[in-house]
Parts: C-alpha cells; structure tokens; sequence
C-alpha cells in the first residue's frame, strides 16, 4: 500500500500563510497577527493578510487614542504590504473609501491609507493559494 505523504505534496503546492484577522484592534490577539505578520516579513516568508469581522476597525482612520499608545493601524502601515480589508464588513462598520463613500451617499470616506476594501473573493483567492491559515 502506497501513503500519500500529505505535508511533502502540500508544500510543493504552495508555502505560503494565510493570517485571518477577525479581531477587533484593542485585542491581544490583533497584536499578535502583527507580530507574526512582522516575523514573517522578517524571515522573507510569502503570507497573505486579510482583515475581517471586527478586525476591519484597524483600518479606520478616525480612530483616536491616547498620545502614550502604539497605534495599531500605524504599526500595520509601517510593513508597507497590502492590507486588504473586507468591504462589505468595513461598510457595516462605518469604514469606507472614497469609491464606496460615493457609491453609497455617505458624506466622506475614512479608509486609512495603505488599507483597501476588497470582496470575499479576494480571501477566496489567498485560502486556495494559502498552505496554512492562522487565525487571530
């Protein structure tokens, strides 16, 4: 009998990671996907990020916090890789860019720079190419 070896094919498919963020900002948990996200860019590993549920807040840019507080959105800025956000998620939230700010009748948009609303297509397309998915 023939054993498929699983971990040695699945690796020749793809190496790359997948970090599901789904976490509101002031959660341990979203600092945690931006510390491995940062090992990751570190150790030059092809990852995949997608902001998702409560973890699109990350991407407003009327957020305010204290002078003395590490501002997660900056950190996140900082990696200068994409940052794709989930639009429909982020429009519930009240977080929208100047496209859907139109589209929509809204007064203004608040999408932090660097961030981009994206479909769930776009998760779709990283899960399918993704060897691992991390979710925080």
């Amino acid at each position: 009998m023939t054993r498929f070896n699983w971990t040695h094919h699945h690796s020749e498919i793809s190496m790359s990671t997948l970090l599901l963020i789904t976490s509101a900002p002031t959660s341990v948990h979203a600092w945690h996907a931006l510390g491995v996200a940062q090992a990751l860019l570190k150790k030059s590993e092809v990852f995949h990020i997608f902001f998702y549920q409560d973890a699109v807040n990350v991407a407003n840019d009327l957020q305010w916090f204290p002078d003395d507080q590490r501002l997660l959105t900056q950190e996140w800025q900082k990696l200068g890789i994409p940052l794709p956000v989930c639009v429909s998620a982020a429009l519930n939230r009240g977080i929208s860019d100047d496209e859907n700010a139109k589209r929509h009748q809204l007064s203004k948009s608040n999408l932090a720079q660097g961030f981009e609303l994206v479909g769930l297509g776009h998760l779709a397309d990283a899960l399918q190419s993704s060897a691992r998915v991390i979710q925080f």
